[in-house]
């Protein structure tokens, strides 16, 4: 269950970096401090602060169940991986070969780190 908790905040984190970036995209109204309210306007950018929120909630949940030293490095590489990820998929970003060992050694890191944890 602690693992679910976790993932479901990964998957938060990564959901909501991607929101904003969506929110941000040209086409989006873009909050400004002339037009402060345009923030409310924007679907995804609201979307991206509550999952935000709740990717806050799921990490401090985890932490009740997992040392930080544990909790922290997996939620921040899984995000950056599941971002990694989702820009491809549903940004049309590139993914060249070093970003792709990159995120290799960052997975394996992690698994390093939990593995010693046992």
């Amino acid at each position: 269950m602690k693992w679910l908790v976790l993932v479901l905040g990964i998957i938060s984190n990564a959901s909501a970096s991607v929101l904003i970036k969506i929110a941000l995209s040209p086409q989006r109204r873009i909050p400004s401090i002339s037009d402060p309210w345009a923030i409310f306007m924007n679907g995804p950018l609201m979307a991206g602060l509550a999952l935000y929120g709740t990717a806050f909630l799921l990490y401090a949940i985890t932490l009740k169940f997992l040392p930080l030293n544990i909790a922290h490095p997996t939620l921040t590489s899984g995000a950056i991986a599941f971002v990694s990820l989702m820009s491809v998929v549903l940004l049309g970003e590139s993914l060249r070969p070093a970003m792709i060992a990159g995120l290799a050694f960052i997975v394996f890191g992690v698994i390093l780190l939990t593995a010693g944890a046992r």
